[in-house]
């Protein structure tokens, strides 16, 4: 069972996927963790230090369950942030993991799912645990001793038996899933 303040991840709003023959979705990735970075080709923050540490992440954990997923959650110079720019800085910078492109709304600079997580900027990364549950969530990027202990932690821990049906305890309505910040660690 679930503790009262488990907060469940939202589910991701994507218009295009790159790195992967299928769509992919948080409930059919249940009983894995996640570790979801969101980032900007041209956010200095996430080309200098944030991509070199997921790149990193593939390579260390590339023989466990962990599903790593970049999302691209553009919130400035839209225009120059395109599906075919983004599918050649991948290849540029060899990314190997599955990346979704955060869905826009018409009449909202903010993408759909960088709302639902209330991310403050990027690059940001979430850590989500078998079971669904957020167990760590950060603006910026941490060091990589820590990432790894927390990843190592989140693979270490068994699926909970209720997990699915605790995820159902989120606000959702009209498609978004609303989550409270209060207890969604951010250190």
């Amino acid at each position: 069972m679930a503790a009262p303040d488990t907060v469940f991840a939202p589910e991701l709003a994507v218009s295009q996927w790159f790195n992967t023959p299928v769509p992919l979705s948080l409930a059919g990735l249940r009983g894995r963790p996640v570790f979801l970075h969101s980032f900007q080709l041209l956010c200095p923050g996430c080309v200098a230090q944030a991509i070199p540490q997921i790149r990193r992440i593939e390579q260390v954990f590339a023989g466990s369950d962990l599903q790593i997923i970049g999302l691209h959650t553009v919130f400035e110079h839209h225009a120059a942030m395109s599906p075919v720019t983004l599918q050649a800085f991948l290849h540029e910078y060899r990314l190997k993991s599955p990346v979704a492109v955060d869905l826009a709304e018409e009449g909202s600079d903010i993408p759909v799912t960088m709302q639902r997580y209330e991310l403050q900027g990027t690059p940001s990364s979430v850590l989500i645990g078998r079971d669904g549950a957020i167990l760590h969530q950060i603006f910026g990027v941490e060091d990589d001793i820590a990432v790894g202990a927390r990843i190592a932690m989140a693979l270490a821990a068994s699926p909970s038996k209720r997990s699915h049906e605790a995820s159902t305890d989120t606000t959702c309505a009209d498609g978004r899933c609303a989550t409270p910040t209060s207890s969604v660690s951010a250190q």
